[in-house]
């Protein structure tokens, strides 16, 4: 009798859809599901996010096997586990006497050609085939971009709503626009209620866990003592409900907005779920769409959100496959900075980016303008490396796997790529952050402020920022008129500027090595 057919399911396929299984029958497969440790420390990642995922793949292995799947599980501590997808995939087909390997396409470079080597080392045929949880194959995202000269998300994601008809009045778009974003750009207000999202008791599976990864990652970045992420797709979904339900209607008006010690707001916090598997993002989008067709949430609110999914998530995986791997080596600004310490530790009279450092060391967490207009704006004034800045990011988000955390941090934080995917480095000064949340108010520096030792630190940077790039930007139209009002300065405002920069970035105290690799 031939052997069965050895499934291998990453820790970010935990979907019962996953195209690997699509065409197999439970009396003929033996699902491998390994937990290894290079998957854990090529990055030290934050201890919150390798507790989701183990936890969440030693549920999704028992919901598996309730439904009938023989499945493999070789645990992190298992005396033999060889510490890698490949040997332990080797293991299996020795200790199965498989006939073949069918697999789902990782979503990692890195893995990938580890994948492609398994069709020579290991002794059956290996299948390597597309993830169709996504909306756009690989293969269509290249066909949309070649021949292209900008490759804008704006133009994509209006495909995919094409596609999938979101949104959709026929081939035109409801409300007669494609984006309202226009409309989601409001600062905090004063007594806004903001409803608390889900928090999961950790049940006995979680527990083990969380004690194996104090036990063994201790000295990673993070802390576990308020972990409640949904590691089972119930509580996924229940999580799920309650965003549609409370917080879906505005999360559109204060999506862009930052408050102080709260560090969800009205936002999804559902991209951990849906980046491992437990959530079906197309689901998500449809059941979005049904909350404004019912009348229980705004169109400018569900557009914004559907955006994220269909336009944005998906936009930056083909981006990832289409520029790697040079995109992981990408330097456009010649910036060579290393990354402060502050990063980890959040020791810094800066109270915006100390309380999103906090906020990422107990949740594993921060959303997306906290990401990008406060880590990610800082990291762009300042020069930062990019790769310290990328490795920073892919180990402290528990959404972060290389394909959407790279692209995002080399394209849309800074500008690495030389604006392949963003129209215009999103640079900005302190006036911004002080729009945008209350973080200004109680801050050490002065916003209002704009050189010296008490003025905000953002302000001077946002200029010495434009100075020393000026050979590289100045031909941008959307930076046309900040390098006019630079132009028109006297020459002894601009030397101000450039001063108070330096002077504050020579306080920066670059990170110890060994925090993130």
């Amino acid at each position: 009798m031939p052997g069965p057919v050895l499934v291998p399911i990453l820790g970010d396929q935990l979907s019962p859809e996953i195209s690997s299984l699509a065409d197999r029958k439970t009396d003929d497969t033996v699902i491998l599901m390994m937990e290894v440790a290079e998957e854990t420390t090529y990055v030290r990642h934050h201890k919150v996010k390798i507790a989701l995922i183990l936890s969440a793949m030693r549920h999704f292995a028992e919901e598996l096997r309730q439904a009938g799947w023989t499945v493999d599980y070789v645990r992190l501590d298992d005396p033999e586990n060889t510490g890698n997808f490949t040997g332990e995939v080797s293991r299996a087909v020795e200790r199965h006497k498989a006939r073949g390997v069918q697999v789902t396409e990782p979503g990692e470079w890195r893995v990938r050609q580890a994948m492609e080597q398994w069709r020579t080392d290991f002794p059956v045929r290996v299948r390597i085939l597309p993830d169709t949880r996504f909306v756009c194959p690989l293969t269509d995202f290249y066909e949309w971009a070649a021949g292209r000269r900008e490759l804008r998300m704006e133009w994509f994601y209006r495909e995919m709503r094409r596609k999938t008809g979101l949104l959709m009045d026929g081939d035109k778009p409801v409300g007669g626009r494609w984006n309202f974003d226009a409309e989601n750009r409001s600062g905090p207000e004063k007594g806004i209620a903001v409803p608390a999202i889900p928090a999961f008791e950790p049940d006995d599976a979680t527990r083990q866990v969380l004690e194996l990864v104090k036990a063994r990652f201790g000295m990673h970045f993070g802390s576990l003592d308020t972990f409640a992420w949904p590691v089972t797709r119930a509580d996924a979904e229940k999580s799920r409900d309650a965003f549609l339900h409370d917080r879906l209607p505005l999360f559109g008006k204060y999506q862009d907005a930052m408050v102080a010690g709260q560090d969800f707001l009205f936002h999804a916090a559902l991209s951990p779920a849906i980046n491992i598997g437990l959530l079906d993002p197309l689901d998500l989008c449809r059941r979005a769409e049904a909350e404004w067709r019912e009348g229980r949430a705004p169109l400018e609110a569900v557009e914004g959100f559907i955006r994220q999914i269909i336009g944005w998530r998906e936009y930056i995986r083909g981006m990832y496959w289409l520029e790697m791997p040079g995109l992981a080596d990408a330097n456009g600004l010649d910036a060579n900075r290393s990354l402060p310490e502050f990063y980890w530790t959040g020791d810094t009279k800066m109270r915006c980016l100390a309380d999103c450092v906090r906020a990422t060391r107990e949740h594993a967490y921060a959303h997306h303008i906290q990401r990008l207009m406060v880590l990610g704006n800082f990291a762009l004034l300042a020069g930062l490396k990019p790769q310290d800045v990328a490795d920073w990011y892919l180990v402290v988000y528990a959404d972060a796997f290389e394909w959407v955390e790279l692209p995002n941090v080399a394209g849309m934080v800074l500008h690495a790529d030389k604006g392949r995917l963003a129209s215009k480095p999103y640079a900005a000064s302190g006036a911004y952050i002080d729009r945008m949340s209350d973080y200004c108010a109680k801050c050490a520096y002065k916003v209002k402020q704009k050189t010296g030792p008490d003025a905000c630190p953002f302000n001077a940077l946002y200029w010495h920022f434009l100075a020393r790039n000026e050979n590289k930007l100045a031909g941008y139209h959307r930076l046309a008129q900040p390098y006019a009002t630079w132009r028109r300065m006297s020459e002894e405002k601009r030397a101000e500027y450039l001063e108070s920069a330096d002077a504050f970035l020579d306080t920066l105290k670059p990170a110890e090595p060994g925090w993130a690799r």
